[in-house]
């Protein structure tokens, strides 16, 4: 098959918020009718992070339901539950040839990154649409790399209704 020589190459970057699912699935369906090559993007934050009130365990894709957050204390069982998170994605989706790749950082910084050293053509990324006060305590992270990219972004709304 001939690649589209405008985007061939698509990051989707996946947190473990419940839109995770929908992000993965559009941004596959643009991926794929594009021919492009598909690479699956979980960053890894402080392990201090996922024990916070504000973050939800409760996530896309059947059996994340259930993740255990008393799990999630150490960057080895974040480093494993992330790496099954990407797994059970890439099963969903039903291709093999997606790259998965999990890294630490500041989510942001480590997308933009990950974007300029692949050669990435488009970025997929969801928005929880948080309210003011909510984006003013935990910023935004779609927010942020829609202002300091340079490739160009597909932004999916991921909130619940």
């Amino acid at each position: 098959m001939k690649k589209n020589p405008i985007f061939s190459k698509i990051l989707i970057a996946l947190d473990f918020n419940p839109g995770a699912e929908f992000v993965a699935e559009a941004g596959f369906a643009v991926g794929k009718a594009l021919k492009a090559e598909i690479t699956l993007l979980h960053v890894l934050s402080d392990p201090v992070y996922y024990s916070t009130a504000e973050y939800s365990p409760i996530m896309g894709f059947t059996g994340f339901a259930d993740m255990d957050t008393w799990a999630l204390d150490t960057n080895d069982a974040l480093k494993k539950e992330s790496l099954r998170f990407l797994e059970q994605s890439k099963d969903h989706l039903g291709d093999d040839s997606i790259q998965t790749l999990i890294k630490e950082g500041n989510f942001s910084k480590i997308i933009l990154e990950t974007a300029t050293e692949m050669k990435i053509d488009l970025i997929v990324i969801g928005s929880h649409s948080y309210s003011r006060l909510e984006e003013m305590i935990l910023g935004n992270v779609t927010e942020e790399v829609l202002h300091t990219s340079k490739v160009p972004m597909l932004i999916i709304p991921s909130k619940e209704n």
